[in-house]
């Protein structure tokens, strides 16, 4: 049986800079094929040409086919591929808050894909609407029908936009990294309701991601990408058993094992050099360096901290109050690290801005090297703001687009009045560029001329210009590459010994936070579900919603 899709000897040129070299693969009927690599790989680019989505006046296809059903695509006119695009061959973008329209109703934007490409009437497109919703488990769908993408949660938006593009029954479903910022357990569910409808309405679905590991849980094949050329190919048991590959390797190794703890993880440099070490950290050495930590007195005390919002949704309705941190105490050490995980809304990220005195907590004491400080004033929380820091999960965003790297950086040193002159200040960021793995000539540059790794150690480097005590890493590596984000955890654990810094550690994703947490605390509901050393909880969890989290973790074959 002939392939739904071919790709042929496809190039892709970008201003006569060619970043896809002719690559080859195909997609048959009812099947699931995964692509897998790193940012700059390619993937999404070859997918975007399968549309004709790539930017018109930067971009052209320099040679190749993509043969659907045998048409030649690359052929097309602009109104002949609209007859396709979204009907025969949908997509399913990476980050559904910008793919969707902020300023219609979730109902009304899956309404329209049918009524353009069906010959459905208004109140018919309606009832499909709503069987879509109930399809892709999304809950009330009749309030979802209704809702504003932002009055919806981030797994929601992912189903709504998953509706949409199964809505005319297409081909080919093409999902570009559709559950990257998602939490593990929304993250199956998500798995979960693909391979269902794949099984029900016997689709082709290209599936592309940068985990390995997420892969081997959809896909039947896979290919690997790296620097715009097709490294390797083949079943899913293959490429992972018996990679050919030191790229497919380095893929699969670089992200924290769940079963061992080592010291440095290794990066896809380290396998493409031959260079990696596996050094193990070994539980008499980690029981040792705990006895030291939790025999002196604490950094911080958190005790029985509240955080309560207080909504009105109309004139004469009662206001409705909800805890999105719930009586939460526990105990923070100099040079620890602690994990924190929960799903979206569990409160991790409100119990840390109430912690930066970002977002004051309700009740309760936060107590820092002895002083409560919720009680403190505006001048004193301003000279505390040294001690206390955050490492973003968006490093993009929280930069100054307009000011450039070196500037940026000096500029909380000079608030502080860290040293006496601008001279020392730039001669600081430059040693620090340095220690995050940076040269010299980041200092004059912006932001957007940096990749999203690279912008996340311009982002640590902001934050330890100030020496602080306590960095609350929020989310800080969730959308990095699986190697870029090896570079990085090494890198937070090379400047917590070099400097001994104490780090909240904030993640949705587990096998990450096991590998840098010395204890552990889930959140689940604004409450404390289970708290004790990482490795004891993920070897034997207590509850059933800790238990649950780990599962949902993908493992790899």
């Amino acid at each position: 049986m002939a392939p739904i899709l071919s790709i042929k000897n496809l190039s892709i040129a970008f201003n006569e800079n060619e970043v896809i070299h002719n690559i080859s693969y195909h997609l048959n009927k009812n099947e699931i094929l995964g692509i897998v690599g790193e940012s700059g790989s390619g993937k999404s680019v070859s997918s975007l040409a399968i549309l004709g989505l790539l930017p018109k006046r930067i971009s052209k296809i320099s040679s190749g086919q993509i043969l659907y059903n045998e048409v030649d695509l690359t052929q097309l006119s602009n109104k002949a591929f609209q007859d396709i695009r979204g009907c025969k061959i949908a997509m399913i973008f990476q980050e559904p808050m910008s793919s969707l329209n902020p300023s219609m109703t979730c109902g009304k934007q899956v309404q329209e894909i049918l009524l353009q490409h069906t010959s459905l009437k208004k109140n018919e497109a309606k009832g499909e609407t709503l069987s879509l919703f109930e399809k892709v488990k999304l809950p009330n769908i009749e309030r979802v029908y209704k809702a504003y993408p932002h009055e919806i949660s981030g797994g929601q938006k992912q189903r709504v936009m998953i509706a949409m593009a199964i809505a005319c029954k297409p081909d080919i479903l093409i999902a570009d990294e559709p559950t990257t910022a998602l939490d593990v357990t929304v993250q199956k569910e998500i798995i979960n309701l693909l391979k269902e409808l794949q099984t029900e309405t016997q689709m082709s679905i290209i599936f592309i991601t940068h985990d390995l590991a997420l892969i081997s849980e959809i896909a039947n094949r896979a290919l690997v990408m790296y620097k715009g050329e097709i490294v390797e190919q083949g079943d899913i048991k293959t490429i992972f058993k018996n990679p050919q590959n030191n790229y497919t390797k380095a893929l699969i190794n670089s992200r924290p094992s769940l079963d061992e703890r080592l010291k440095l993880l290794p990066t896809i440099e380290d396998f493409l050099n031959n260079t990696s070490k596996s050094e193990i950290i070994t539980s008499t050495e980690r029981k040792k360096k705990h006895k030291k930590l939790y025999g002196q007195p604490p950094l911080l005390e958190i005790v029985d901290v509240e955080k309560e919002y207080v909504s009105k949704s109309g004139w004469f309705s009662k206001p409705a109050s909800f805890k999105a941190v719930d009586g939460v105490t526990f105990q923070l050490y100099e040079g620890e690290t602690l994990g924190l995980v929960g799903e979206s809304g569990c409160g991790k990220s409100t119990l840390g801005n109430a912690i930066l005195q970002l977002d004051k907590a309700t009740s309760g004491a936060i107590i820092y090297k002895g002083i409560d400080i919720t009680k403190l004033s505006t001048s004193e929380t301003r000279a505390l703001r040294k001690d206390i820091q955050i490492i973003f999960q968006d490093p993009f965003a929280s930069l100054n687009p307009r000011i450039p790297v070196g500037k940026a950086i000096m500029e909380p040193m000079k608030v502080h009045q860290l040293y006496d002159s601008d001279e020392q200040r730039k001669t600081r960021v430059l040693e620090i560029l340095d220690r995050v793995g940076l040269s010299e000539d980041v200092f004059n540059r912006y932001p957007h001329e940096f990749s999203g790794g690279q912008r996340q150690r311009i982002g640590i480097a902001r934050t330890i210009a100030l020496q602080p005590k306590l960095i609350i890493c929020d989310e800080s590596v969730s959308a990095l590459d699986i190697s870029v984000q090896a570079q990085v955890l090494n890198l937070l654990n090379e400047l917590k010994t070099d400097f001994g810094f104490t780090y909240i550690f904030i993640s949705h994703d587990l096998a990450v936070v096991k590998y840098m947490a010395d204890q552990l605390l889930v959140m689940n509901e604004g409450k404390i579900e289970e708290l004790g050393d990482a490795d004891a909880i993920y070897a034997n969890p207590q509850k059933v919603y800790t238990q649950k989290l780990i599962d949902a973790i993908p493992k790899g074959i």
